[in-house]
C-alpha cells in the first residue's frame, strides 16, 4: 500500500508540476497558479510517506498558502491583458528549452559521481526540534536571504502595480 500512494502521490506532482509550465487548458495564470498548489499538496503527501508530519505540515501552511497568495496577488495586481497573455515568445522558450537542459545535464553528471544513496543515514528524520536547530544554526543564512527576497518582490509588486496619478 506503501508503493501505491508513493507512485500516486509522485505521478501526481509530475502531471501537476507539468501542468504549472504546459498548461492546455488554459493560457490564465491564475490556472497554473491552482496546478502549482496541486504540485505543493501532492509534496505534502510525499513528505508525509516519509514520516516527516512536520515538514508536511509546514509544506501545506506556508507555501500552499502563504506563499500562493502571495503569488495570486502578484498575478492579479499585474492584471495583464488577454494580448499580453498570448502572444508566445518563441527566442524566450528557446533559450528556456536550452538552460533547462544544460541545467539537467549538469545536475545529472553530478548525480552520477557524486554516489549518492550509497550508505547515508537520514540525519534528521522529520524530527521537529531537529529541524528547528538545523534551520536555525546551520541554516540560518539561507533562511534570512529567502525572507529578505520575499520582501523585495512584495514591495516590487507593490511599485510596479500602482496606478500613474496624473
Amino acid at each position: 500500500m506503501h508503493d501505491l500512494f508513493f507512485y500516486l502521490f509522485a505521478a501526481l506532482t509530475l502531471l501537476s508540476g507539468f501542468l504549472v509550465i504546459a498548461n492546455p487548458f488554459s493560457r490564465n495564470p491564475v490556472t497554473s497558479a491552482m496546478f502549482l498548489v496541486l504540485t505543493i499538496v501532492s509534496l505534502a503527501g510525499l513528505f508525509v510517506l516519509l514520516h516527516a508530519f512536520f515538514l508536511a505540515a509546514v509544506q501545506i501552511l506556508v507555501y500552499a498558502g502563504a506563499v500562493m497568495v502571495l503569488f495570486l496577488f502578484v498575478i492579479m495586481l499585474l492584471d495583464l491583458r488577454e494580448e499580453a497573455r498570448r502572444q508566445l515568445n518563441h527566442f524566450g522558450i528557446a533559450a528556456g528549452l536550452i538552460s533547462v537542459g544544460a541545467l539537467a545535464a549538469v545536475m545529472l553528471s553530478n548525480l552520477w559521481s557524486s554516489g549518492i544513496g550509497q550508505g547515508l543515514t537520514p540525519q534528521a528524520e522529520g524530527a521537529t526540534p531537529t529541524l528547528g536547530g538545523m534551520l536555525f544554526t546551520q541554516y540560518l543564512l539561507p533562511f534570512e536571504i529567502v525572507s529578505v527576497l520575499l520582501l523585495v518582490a512584495m514591495v516590487g509588486v507593490i511599485l510596479l502595480s500602482k496606478k500613474d496619478l496624473k
